[in-house]
């Protein structure tokens, strides 16, 4: 290098970096799994004036009833502060032969499975919850001008700083993406599970319970306990369908521990949570009854042919209607 081209090297670096200082910040996404993490980073980035220009959540069609009700809570305390807030869902578009299907729960019973964790792998996560989330930001303008600028998008997510989350982060921050810059605020910061929960009553909010689908794996005993009879029944027939192709796996827990058995039915057997005759009749009859009702649905074009919705909605007549689902839209 000579001195003669030293000057118009710096003269460059000086105008790259001006025109980069130039140019919009980068639109900030908080992706919202509406549990405690994610409602605590959301409370505080809100109080630091920091809120995110979008709010992003995906719905599996199956969370925890209790999660659907803090969107009530959660929704309005969003509007009243002008945070923009979306909720997204999967939305397959081949069916084949079978009925068409919109949640994690009508896949399991089209395809006679259990969720990819159940049988230790983690696409229903990728699939359900990251997979939407992607597919809308590439349609949101702000996200599009961004790329375009060649800048990358602020992706806000709710590790905290605790022992199980640090597992989590240091798999995640090895992931190099060429659209999304990641950041973990609440690590940055110093919260932990604990803490979190303290910022959101300090809010003047109630702590969410932890957010899951309710037929998980990572659902515990007590949770199970705390499930209404819908859920119960759809757990039973879920492993139900299921099981003729269970090889390595007894069921949604995997594998039966001191803690508890491999299969929830079992558990739900044991702690009477559903009377033995109904969950014997669910296991006799129920998956049969969906067989015929997908055999039926295959002969029947695409266009006319009647959704897993529709059969799981007369699974569930079994039960008084004031103890119905109100299934995801």
């Amino acid at each position: 290098m000579t001195r003669l081209q030293m000057p118009s090297q710096t003269m460059r670096t000086t105008t790259r970096v001006r025109d980069y200082l130039a140019l919009p910040r980068p639109p900030v996404v908080l992706a919202y799994g509406i549990g405690v993490d994610s409602t605590a980073l959301l409370v505080e980035l809100e109080a630091r004036g920091e809120a995110p220009d979008l709010v992003l959540a995906a719905d599996t069609g199956v969370e925890n009833p209790l999660t659907y009700e803090y969107l009530d809570i959660i929704r309005p305390w969003m509007a009243a502060r002008g945070i923009p807030f979306e909720i997204v869902r999967y939305q397959p578009r081949r069916f084949k032969h079978w009925p068409p299907y919109y949640s994690l729960l009508e896949m399991c019973l089209t395809n006679a499975t259990l969720p990819s964790k159940s049988l230790g792998g983690s696409s229903c996560s990728l699939k359900y919850k990251k997979a939407p989330q992607d597919a809308f930001l590439k349609t949101w303008q702000p996200a599009i001008d961004a790329w375009a600028r060649g800048q990358k998008v602020t992706r806000l997510i709710g590790f905290d700083a605790g022992k199980r989350d640090t597992i989590r982060y240091t798999r995640a921050a090895k992931i190099v993406d060429p659209l999304y810059e990641y950041r973990y605020p609440l690590r940055e910061w110093g919260m932990d599970r604990e803490a979190c929960e303290k910022r959101i009553a300090a809010a003047g909010l109630p702590v969410p319970p932890k957010s899951s689908c309710w037929f998980c794996i990572g659902m515990t005993p007590d949770e199970v306990r705390t499930l209404p009879v819908w859920c119960l029944r759809l757990i039973v027939l879920v492993e139900a369908r299921a099981a003729p192709r269970l090889h390595t796996v007894e069921g949604l827990w995997r594998k039966s521990t001191r803690a508890r058995p491999g299969r929830m039915t079992d558990f739900i057997r044991h702690e009477r949570l559903l009377p033995a005759d109904d969950i014997d009749q669910i296991t006799r009859e129920a998956p049969l009854d969906l067989i015929r009702f997908q055999d039926v649905a295959a002969s029947i074009p695409v266009a006319e042919r009647p959704t897993m919705r529709s059969w799981i909605e007369r699974f569930n007549a079994a039960i008084p209607p004031s103890e119905r689902p109100k299934l995801a839209a």
